[in-house]
């Protein structure tokens, strides 16, 4: 994942922030609400304002059932932590930060199969039934936008091998878009410090 926080501190370089605001590697932490402070993958930090927040992760098989639930549990929890956070003054008086969640997921056979689901009392929402990892992941990274728990979300699916292979399953959930989302909020920022 190393190699895409480059290429979004990168982007946001180019989009006219400056290196020193973009924190990647160190000095990471945030405070929460429900807890003391969560490390994030990459923030920046501006003229004294959170301006962002972002979220990498990844998952390779096999363990793709019990990985999905905790991936999904770990974003929910987190946006509603910091933005509860942000609510209660944590942040400074600063306009709402960008938060981005990114995900990678291992393209393979057992992420496109269907999936059944327990059901042993309550019907599962239609959408979920039989889906795929694939599309159970598109899914979450859709409703956490929808649900404004994330400014945006990306899903990609790469294969591990000579060539690698990349794909997007959704093209509201797609790098271009999540980028011109990223940029409209730093332009944003920056136009509104001048």
């Amino acid at each position: 994942m190393g190699a895409l926080e480059v290429l979004v501190r990168d982007i946001l370089l180019e989009s006219g922030l400056k290196r020193m605001d973009i924190k990647t590697r160190t000095a990471l932490e945030l405070p929460g609400f429900y807890r003391p402070e969560k490390k994030w993958d990459l923030i920046v930090i501006s003229e004294n304002k959170l301006v962002l927040v972002m979220e990498f992760k990844s998952q390779v098989g096999p363990s793709f059932g019990n990985n999905f639930n905790n991936r999904s549990e770990e974003a929910i929890g987190s946006a509603s932590d910091i933005w509860v956070a942000f609510r209660e003054g944590r942040f400074g008086d600063g306009p709402p930060p960008f938060l981005g969640y990114f995900f990678l997921l291992e393209d393979c056979p057992a992420v496109h199969k269907p999936v059944k689901s327990s059901e042993p009392y309550f019907k599962v929402d239609p959408v979920f039934a039989r889906a795929s990892y694939s599309k159970r992941y598109e899914l979450l990274g859709r409703r956490l936008v929808l649900e404004r728990l994330y400014s945006a979300a990306c899903l990609i699916l790469s294969r591990n091998g000579k060539p690698a292979s990349v794909s997007e399953p959704a093209e509201d959930l797609s790098f271009n878009r999540f980028v011109a989302a990223l940029k409209g909020h730093v332009l944003t920022f920056i136009n509104s410090q001048k």
